[in-house]
């Protein structure tokens, strides 16, 4: 099981949602004291949750309602949207490439410095890579999710979006290259593979992780591999250099990720099932959940 630090609780628990918490029937909602319990299974303090929480809900991705003396919290509009933005990213499936570029170009002056800021962190967040100091292209169809991004820090009429090919003077190659940092790109899928290869094929051999280690062991995969959203739009694979790592890393993901589902589902709804039904009273908050 994997015994890493959470350094970022509000970043671990957007994927905690992301990944399991917002598919719950109903709402999508859980007990505050159900989400402490899955993060004691990674070494957060109670504490540490509920400051993540106050301050995610601060910043729009996740909203409370109240049953009783207990808060319940699911992600927003706003988490919703960015769930279905990156999930096809980290889950598939792969898209080909239609050969052309999105675009946006922006005309903000001093007096919107922070909003524009905040579209910038919101682009590279969806993958886009800057072409120049206003301008931010895309080789993958996130039109929409820009235009989000802009009504939501600046203003649209600030922006323009395009659709288009390249026609030179370089390639197509040369402009992502430009644009990404191809190498280290291709380094840090190469880490990915080194990290997890061994782990899953110790548990394919021996299917040694509990339910709780494959909980945890799927959430630091998921929060991992998550991170390419940011580096990787999905470059076009006719664009990337041979044997790209990319493509492996992807294979290695979807199937650990599948050998890890079940164990991982299991404990989960049984957390669930004590902490957001009628049993929750009998066991502590800060005590994590044992397998059934």
């Amino acid at each position: 099981m994997d015994h890493r630090p959470v350094t970022r609780p509000n970043s671990f628990i957007f994927t905690l949602y992301g990944d399991m918490v917002h598919r719950l029937a109903g709402d999508g909602a859980l007990w505050i004291g159900g989400l402490i319990r899955l993060m004691a299974a990674f070494g957060v303090s109670s504490q540490a949750v509920r400051q993540a929480v106050s301050r995610m809900s601060r910043q729009g991705w996740l909203t409370a309602r109240r049953d009783g003396n207990r808060a319940f919290y699911m992600v927003t509009a706003r988490g919703r949207r960015r769930i279905e933005e990156l999930s096809p990213r980290i889950y598939g499936p792969v898209i080909e490439w239609d050969g052309r570029w999105r675009l946006l170009t922006y005309a903000v002056g001093e007096a919107q410095r922070q909003g524009r800021e905040r579209l910038r962190k919101e682009l590279a967040a969806l993958g886009w890579a800057q072409l120049s100091s206003s301008t931010w292209i895309s080789p993958s169809n996130a039109l929409e999710a820009a235009r989000q991004a802009a009504e939501a820090t600046v203003a649209l009429s600030a922006t323009d979006l395009f659709e288009a090919e390249y026609r030179g003077p370089r390639s197509d190659r040369a402009l992502l290259e430009r644009c990404w940092n191809v190498d280290s790109i291709a380094a840090a899928y190469r880490e990915f593979v080194s990290r997890y290869r061994p782990r899953f094929d110790l548990e394919i051999a021996r299917g040694e992780l509990s339910d709780e280690g494959a909980f945890v062991e799927r959430l630091w995969l998921v929060h991992d591999y998550r991170k390419f959203a940011y580096l990787d739009p999905g470059l076009p694979s006719e664009l990337l250099p041979a044997h790209w790592p990319g493509t492996a890393a992807a294979a290695l993901f979807r199937e650990y990720y599948a050998a890890l589902e079940k164990k991982s589902q299991r404990y989960f709804h049984l957390c669930s099932r004590l902490t957001n039904g009628g049993e929750h009273k009998s066991v502590e908050a800060s005590r994590p959940c044992r397998n059934a």
